[in-house]
């Protein structure tokens, strides 16, 4: 499932959702799924529920900037630099519109929503910023953090993989994880997919997320799982060329594949010894070996009765006796 397939199934089923400021909930009362929409969607409108949920029952202060730390499960690993300091301009212009929710542990406060506005607040050196402050579980905390995430563009697959992984220890099971987050079974796993990467892959993800896709880390999963240690090494040598942009990340997993039957198919031919013998001049028949293989072919009209009876008793003494 690439990036592409996951934000257009989510638009497509949140095309007909009111917005959160249109729907009028119970107070305390947290939304379920049916009662927005499917999967993804559903899960993105009861996050928005349920943060203005926590919102309307915290209690607004002024806190330090130092004070305060990201949320643990943040998916996102790469802030885009120039929309933080577009962000940045604004508050310095108009100040914070919209205070950023935080909770308290131990002796410091984490992020539930707002970790762009508190950079941009960073970035400003100010010393101070708007805040919320609610009671949040770590499921809440996690939910929030991936399924708002979830709905923007340029948050990639394994970013979001990450944080699941990081997540997973937080719910009973992944059937949990995966309703939680509004994931099929089937969408949840191509997500772990990442985690079965060789780690030349994953410490370039590291660096630069966007390289590839759960839809093609799972085809290169399945490559390498098939093909073994011939695919990481075909997987190695034709990596750079994602890196570079060479070679499309859909393409990466039928390229390994094609290089290690490519691979296999000269191996073969190079190890097939053909030998010829003929009756007179004309060509008797051959005796071919390979590396699985060892075949006698005689022609029918150059076999007499006499030989086949002494061919087929020298093939039944070879083996007489030879365990079946």
């Amino acid at each position: 499932m690439s990036n592409g397939n996951i934000r257009d199934q989510m638009l497509a089923k949140t095309a007909g959702l009111r917005s959160t400021a249109e729907r009028t909930p119970d107070v305390g009362r947290r939304a379920s799924r049916t009662e927005t929409a499917p999967g993804m969607a559903g899960a993105l409108a009861a996050a928005q529920l349920r943060v203005q949920e926590l919102e309307s029952t915290g209690t607004s202060s002024q806190l330090p900037v130092s004070a305060i730390v990201p949320n643990p499960w943040q998916p996102r690993r790469v802030f885009n630099e120039a929309k933080l300091s577009e962000l940045a301009e604004s508050i310095r212009e108009v100040g914070l519109m919209q205070p950023i929710v935080v909770r308290r542990v131990e002796s410091a406060y984490q992020i539930v929503a707002g970790e762009r506005r508190w950079r941009s607040h960073k970035m400003l050196g100010l010393e101070n910023i708007k805040t919320v402050v609610i009671e949040c579980s770590d499921q809440d905390m996690i939910v929030l953090a991936l399924v708002e995430n979830l709905g923007r563009d340029d948050l990639s697959d394994y970013e979001v993989a990450i944080s699941i992984r990081q997540s997973e220890t937080e719910f009973p099971s992944r059937k949990r994880l995966a309703e939680s987050l509004g994931l099929s079974r089937t969408g949840l796993y191509q997500f772990l997919a990442f985690q079965n990467l060789p780690d030349f892959i994953k410490n370039d993800l590291d660096l630069q997320p966007g390289l590839l896709g759960c839809n093609a880390a799972e085809e290169v999963v399945s490559a390498l799982k098939k093909h073994g240690a011939d695919a990481e090494l075909a997987a190695r040598e034709l990596w750079p060329d994602v890196v570079k942009g060479e070679l499309a990340q859909g393409k990466f997993a039928p390229a390994i594949v094609a290089m290690v039957t490519r691979r296999a198919t000269g191996t073969a031919a190079r190890e097939r010894l053909i030998e010829k013998f003929f009756a007179g001049k004309d060509q008797a028949g051959s005796i071919t070996k390979d590396v699985n293989n060892f075949t006698v072919k005689i022609k029918t009209a150059s076999l007499t009765e006499a030989q086949e009876t002494r061919i087929r008793q020298l093939i039944s003494d070879l083996y007489k006796g030879e365990p079946r």
